[in-house]
């Protein structure tokens, strides 16, 4: 029984990277296509090749994932299982509904709801949770807002002297690169959560130390290539949501915004924090927006969206902790 429960661990993580990937697209390709830098296929083809790329920079988010949250000492699979189940649903009411809510947040909501109801207060590591999730998802959009509005301020500075036209093909031809820069940190980030949980269930599978927790490669191109599936997909509500009701995007303010947001995620990964790209992408379409006047931004829709942030840890936590129970029964 142990044998089939990690098999199903593993394919129900694979599907939450999946989901992942086609929620989150809008992260990679929302600015490009909402300023017709490109077309929507082509940018998602690019975007998803570029999320494999990045699974394979590095594994510092998926060992603080997978042992930085909760206590894995005391977790099970069972618990691993119900915390991917609530992310799962937790994603794909999200992407009904158009909101670019966080697919990181849902997942460590997931983990901290099913810990809690199998171990109690102790199963949770608190202050990583303060010090590796709450701090960096309140500081990373602020950042990227700040950033994006200073690069595209910047921006108009320096090339006020280009004509209209060029500076317009000139900037959606720009925006492939960054654009590429963004899907290839969004995949460098998301895909190591999957990697984390896929290794904590085999060393759980194992009753091995978690201190020796290891990502074999094979977790590594699989992660990869489920994100990479999952965002050739394709989002297209949130694509929507992002690229054009939030703020009105122009070549030079996508521009600036991916530059900013690819950026931020990038920092965030080298150091080990498993960060919202939603978050980090939403705050920089902001801040270029802002950049234009204040009443540019939508506030209103970024105001929904900021609802769904708040909303997604404590939601996808109780849903978690709801099939624990039912798992606990079958396996």
């Amino acid at each position: 029984m142990n044998d089939v429960l990690l098999v199903v661990v593993v394919v129900i993580a694979l599907g939450f990277d999946f989901t992942n990937g086609f929620h989150d697209t809008a992260n990679a390709i929302a600015t490009s296509v909402g300023t017709r830098a490109v077309t929507p296929r082509v940018a998602v083809l690019i975007a998803s090749v570029a999320n494999l790329a990045g699974a394979f920079v590095t594994t510092a988010v998926a060992k603080n994932v997978a042992k930085g949250l909760i206590d894995a000492n005391l977790a099970t699979q069972q618990t691993v299982l119900a915390a991917l189940l609530g992310a799962i649903v937790w994603n794909l009411l999200t992407w009904w509904l158009g909101l670019p809510s966080s697919s990181s947040h849902a997942l460590i909501g997931g983990l901290v709801g099913a810990a809690l109801v199998q171990s109690g207060e102790k199963g949770v590591l608190w202050h990583g949770i303060a010090h590796k999730v709450v701090i960096p998802a309140l500081a990373a959009p602020v950042i990227a807002f700040g950033a994006a509005f200073v690069v595209l301020l910047v921006i108009y500075w320096a090339f006020v002297w280009l004509h209209p036209g060029i500076a317009s093909r000139s900037f959606r031809l720009g925006q492939l690169g960054t654009g590429t820069w963004v899907a290839f940190t969004h995949g460098a980030n998301d895909a190591q959560k999957t990697m984390g949980v896929i290794a904590l269930a085999l060393v759980l599978h194992r009753h091995g130390d978690v201190a020796d927790l290891t990502i074999p490669t094979w977790v590594k191109v699989a992660a990869g290539i489920a994100i990479g599936l999952g965002t050739y997909v394709g989002g297209w509500r949130i694509v929507r949501t992002l690229g054009q009701r939030v703020f009105r995007m122009e070549p030079e303010s996508g521009f600036a915004a991916q530059a900013a947001a690819g950026t931020t995620i990038y920092l965030a990964t080298k150091y080990g924090y498993p960060l919202s790209t939603t978050h980090v992408v939403s705050g920089a379409v902001m801040g270029a927006g802002a950049t234009k006047r204040l009443s540019a931004v939508r506030w209103g829709v970024a105001g929904n969206i900021v609802v769904a942030w708040v909303l997604t840890l404590p939601a996808a936590a109780a849903v978690a902790a709801a099939f624990y129970w039912p798992i606990q029964g079958v396996f």
